[in-house]
């Protein structure tokens, strides 16, 4: 059984097959070299004893009588192989040699309008058959095309050379097939196999421990494709190494952030409550820096909470139910409103349609839009507008403008990345991202539509299927 093993796992490889492949295709070069080859030599063959047939019949011509004696006329027909010759040097002359009557004849040959695919498949036809049959070759002398000759022989010596020629060939085709293979084997070895196998060990090594640096590919200085997949394979496995470094940083970071926030939460749940009561305080100047401190705390546990939602967002699965999102819309912007610390001058304009109904899981999706108005009216933004359309792919589009600042230009490329995507010095930079983190988990994506002096607007695309109720 290990033998067998070892037998199908050569032959599985790519080096095995490439000998395979490589051997199978000499051969059937060689194969359709031998074809017209063949059929060339069957003619050579018979043109040759057609020649020597003519030289025979010339000796008739050397007598007075025009007739040689049966001895030399049984030598002359021993040299060309052949129980009777035919010269036809003329209309009115005619040389004959052999027997008056000659054996029966088995089949008969003109060479004369023989065409290449005839002479093929004749010395096929010559080749499968096995018995001594009898045939008669008639054709132009090859040393004087006015002269037409005939000859009756034995096909048997013919097809014996045929077949011997066709060995020789096969030989030949054999030793080319195994030098070609062995050559191309171990070219192919050289150039491909063993760079893609060494690229390969690479690749399942870099799985098995990708955090080894000492593990992965050494690129060479080939200019090739090989090279090319060296070089790069090495550039992925640089930027997946410190992928998951970073990755491996901020596990570690937001596992001890959680653990901190629990405890802060905490005290500053403690210290809200004592503010509360300093506000009772009968000295005005608490009460005059009480506010102050509440907000501070105020801005302290919407860091910690927004640090947490956004630790859990990646293990949150979405509940998705069928919502109106004009209601949707209605909640979240009062939730900013409130969460804002809106003195009474912000407004919150829901331009939704009626009865537009969608399939997402609302508490996220409220959450996303309530990140976005809440963004906005802490960059200074008096108005928030949120509208609400489908789209020509069954999907929708959700808008919130403001008519604030704007996005500097700066933090657009980082706009939503988390801890970087806000231009605030109290912000956490989480808004965004977990917006951005909603939309994709429901199939769709956020983009800033447009920003400048006179604000700026976000959409949130969903391509799921809605209806009208």
């Amino acid at each position: 059984m290990a033998a067998v093993w070892r037998i199908r796992k050569l032959f599985a490889s790519l080096s095995a097959r490439l000998l395979v492949l490589t051997i199978f295709f000499v051969m059937l070069a060689e194969v359709l070299i031998f074809a017209p080859s063949a059929g060339r030599y069957r003619a050579m063959y018979l043109q040759e004893r057609l020649a020597d047939a003519h030289l025979a019949g010339l000796a008739l011509e050397a007598t007075p009588s025009g007739q040689v004696s049966p001895a030399l006329e049984a030598q002359l027909l021993r040299h060309v192989g052949a129980f009777g010759i035919d010269l036809h040097l003329g209309p009115l002359m005619t040389r004959m040699l052999g027997k008056e009557t000659p054996p029966a004849v088995d089949h008969v040959f003109n060479l004369d309008r023989e065409t290449p695919m005839i002479m093929i498949l004749e010395a096929f036809e010559t080749i499968r058959r096995d018995n001594n049959a009898i045939i008669r070759i008639t054709g132009r002398s090859p040393s004087d095309p006015s002269v037409l000759v005939s000859i009756i022989m034995a096909e048997a010596p013919m097809r014996a050379s045929l077949i011997d020629y066709s060995r020789r060939i096969l030989e030949l085709s054999i030793i080319i097939s195994l030098i070609t293979a062995c050559l191309v084997y171990f070219s192919l070895q050289w150039l491909m196999v063993r760079p893609l196998g060494r690229l390969t060990e690479a690749m399942t090594d870099f799985r098995a421990l990708p955090e080894d640096a000492d593990r992965g590919v050494q690129p060479t200085r080939r200019r090739d494709e090989i090279g090319v997949a060296e070089r790069e394979f090495a550039e992925m496995q640089r930027d997946l190494r410190q992928a998951l470094a970073q990755k491996t940083r901020l596990a570690a970071l937001g596992e001890a952030v959680a653990k901190i926030n629990h405890d802060l939460r905490n005290i500053l749940s403690t210290a809200q409550l004592v503010s509360e009561r300093i506000e009772d305080s009968d000295d005005p100047e608490v009460r005059r820096v009480a506010p102050t401190m509440l907000r501070a705390i105020d801005r302290a546990v919407a860091l910690c909470r927004d640090v947490v939602r956004y630790a859990r967002t990646g293990e949150a699965k979405l509940q998705k139910s069928e919502c109106d999102l004009r209601d949707l819309i209605e909640d979240a912007g009062e939730a900013a409103l409130a969460g804002s610390g809106a003195n009474g001058k912000r407004q919150f304009q829901n331009l939704a349609p009626e009865r537009l109904n969608a399939r997402v899981d609302r508490a996220q999706l409220a959450r996303a839009i309530e990140n976005l108005a809440r963004n906005a009216y802490e960059a200074g933004a008096q108005t928030v507008t949120a509208a609400a359309t489908t789209t020509g792919g069954a999907g929708v589009r959700i808008s919130i403008a403001d008519n604030g600042p704007g996005i500097p230009g700066a933090m657009e490329p980082r706009l939503f990345q988390p801890f970087s995507g806000t231009s605030k010095a109290d912000g956490s930079g989480l808004g965004l991202a977990i917006a951005k983190e909603i939309a994709t988990a429901h199939g769709g994506d956020i983009t800033l539509a447009r920003s400048g002096p006179d604000g700026a607007e976000f959409v949130i695309t969903l391509p799921k299927s809605l209806e009208r109720i």
